[in-house]
């Protein structure tokens, strides 16, 4: 069959073929063994479903597996639909990944799309190489992310309010650190302590690291309230001795979520994962900005440019509820949003018939019905879903995952 002869039977879900991409910080068994398969050895970080140029699904089912981008390229009103066009022209906004980190990801941030702009504009000006060590704006989009818990899954996320940091910092007792209490609880005190400790550099950063890390390793023996924040910073630390990463976190929320929960990263925001497996959807893009955690390009500068120092209490991100047996994850960007399924034998749940769609199975099989095609999907397959003119229904057991976009015109 030809890419044109498939064309013409007009299939609108597709069974997908997705890339594992490998990072030295991703597990080497999660994965697989969640996909039933043997694991290589290597490290399989994360399972990319979607239509990023960099590692697109493939159309599984046809003799070419050609790429789901080349697909949208070609025919981008039939793949995407009216209202993806308008918002977010010939392209697929979002990009879902199941991931596995089994060591700590950079302390990181990304910028709103109009920082991406201008920052992706000034760094093409400059002709700075797309491929760089020194190039912050890989695109001129920008990348808001959900992390959906499957196992316990911890990550430092966005900054604990200063006076709960302050009691943090006076329980580790490190002398090293009373000179920056009266600058964190000063005006703009976050911004200052976090621009001091990540311009330190030489002999002063690695004794302050140092004493810090044995500060932290008592906390933690002792118990407490701070003593899991204290001992991820520990963890941090280990996974990247001597960087000032394992300090900055301590100015950070630490959150462990439990499966079922969920963080979201919005512009600006500073977060590291830690560990544990968790769905992570976000909008199309490869900018990052790292802060620490990283042997990789810190552009201070930059970075302190794009940075959210608002304090945020809680960061854990909560559901609504979308009639019985369906929590949708909702976020302020139109981008993306993750609707959980929660079937049970004998249960329908409808998708709209607007708008893309992403769907990934659970632990138990899933039936997909899309007027005249009817597949079901085996434990943890995912396909995806063009835009038709009658709602898709699914059915089975166990939860199913759908990415979409947020755009309220496809509810």
């Amino acid at each position: 069959m030809t890419l044109d002869e498939a064309h013409d039977q007009q299939p609108r879900v597709l069974r997908l073929h997705n890339a594992i991409r490998e990072y030295a910080w991703g597990s080497v068994r999660a994965i697989p063994e969640l996909l039933g398969r043997e694991p290589t050895g290597r490290p399989a970080a994360e399972l990319w479903m979607g239509a990023h140029p960099d590692e697109p699904s493939r159309w599984a089912d046809h003799p070419d597996r050609p790429a789901l981008d080349e697909l949208i390229a070609a025919e981008p009103r039939r793949w995407l639909g009216e209202a993806n066009l308008a918002e977010f022209g010939p392209r697929l906004p979002f990009l879902m990944k199941v991931l596995a980190a089994d060591r700590a990801l950079s302390l990181q941030v990304h910028p709103s799309r109009a920082q991406a702009e201008a920052g992706y504009a000034a760094e093409e000006a400059a002709g700075i190489p797309r491929r760089s060590a020194e190039r912050n704006y890989c695109d001129p989009n920008h990348k808001p992310e959900l992390a959906y818990a499957l196992t316990e899954f911890e990550a430092f996320c966005g900054f604990r309010p200063v006076p709960d940091t302050c009691e943090l910092l006076g329980a580790l007792a490190v002398p090293a650190l009373d000179g920056y209490l009266p600058m964190l609880a000063g005006q703009d005190g976050l911004r200052a302590t976090f621009t001091t400790l990540l311009s330190l550099a030489g002999e002063t950063r690695e004794r302050l690291v140092a004493e810090v890390v044995t500060g932290c390793r008592r906390l933690a023996g002792r118990g407490g309230r701070w003593a899991d924040a204290a001992r991820a910073s520990v963890l941090a630390a280990e996974d990247f001795p001597g960087d000032i990463g394992a300090v900055l976190a301590l100015l950070l929320n630490y959150v462990r979520l439990m499966p079922g929960e969920a963080i979201y990263l919005g512009a600006g925001n500073v977060h590291a994962y830690l560990r544990g497996m968790c769905i992570e959807i976000l909008a199309n893009s490869d900018n990052v900005l790292r802060c620490g955690l990283t042997p990789k390009h810190i552009d201070i500068p930059e970075l302190l440019r794009v940075a959210d120092f608002t304090s945020v209490a809680d960061p854990r991100w909560q559901p609504v509820r979308a009639g019985e047996g369906q929590l949708v994850f909702e976020v302020p960007v139109p981008d993306f949003r993750l609707s959980v399924l929660e079937l049970t034998a004998g249960a329908v749940r409808l998708l709209p018939a607007g708008g893309p769609h992403l769907l990934l199975s659970g632990d138990g099989p899933v039936r997909v019905r899309c007027g005249p095609q009817d597949r079901t999907l085996r434990r943890w397959e995912s396909v995806y879903i063009a835009p038709g003119d009658r709602a898709c229904t699914v059915s089975g057991t166990g939860p199913a995952y759908v990415a979409s976009t947020n755009l309220p015109s496809l509810d």
